[in-house]
């Protein structure tokens, strides 16, 4: 069985940094509590440029990214997150193998 996993790479304005990052916890909590089939999610930030961060998603298949998409608190916190980015996200998409 393979789950999906993604990694998306985001760099925020400056300014909205500690917004960023206040979203991203949120959604981090709810997804942890909500979503059994989320194996990981995870927000990092770099060491030597703390306006780049890196999102990292795991599911369980395809169905549990899906479910994630189209999750209410998904549709509420992404566009103001995205609004926090300097620029386009960059998002890859993997396999995970178990």
């Amino acid at each position: 069985m393979t789950g999906k996993s993604f990694v998306a790479t985001l760099r925020c304005k400056p300014e909205k940094r500690d917004a960023l990052i206040a979203l991203q916890v949120e959604l981090k909590s709810l997804v942890h509590a909500q979503e059994p089939d989320a194996l990981v999610y995870e927000l990092l930030q770099s060491d030597s440029d703390p306006d780049l961060f890196l999102c990292v998603g795991t599911f369980a298949d395809d169905a549990a990214f899906e479910h994630h998409m189209h999750i209410d608190f998904h549709d509420r916190l992404v566009p103001p997150i995205l609004d926090c980015l300097a620029e386009e996200m960059k998002l890859e998409f993997y396999r995970s193998h178990r």
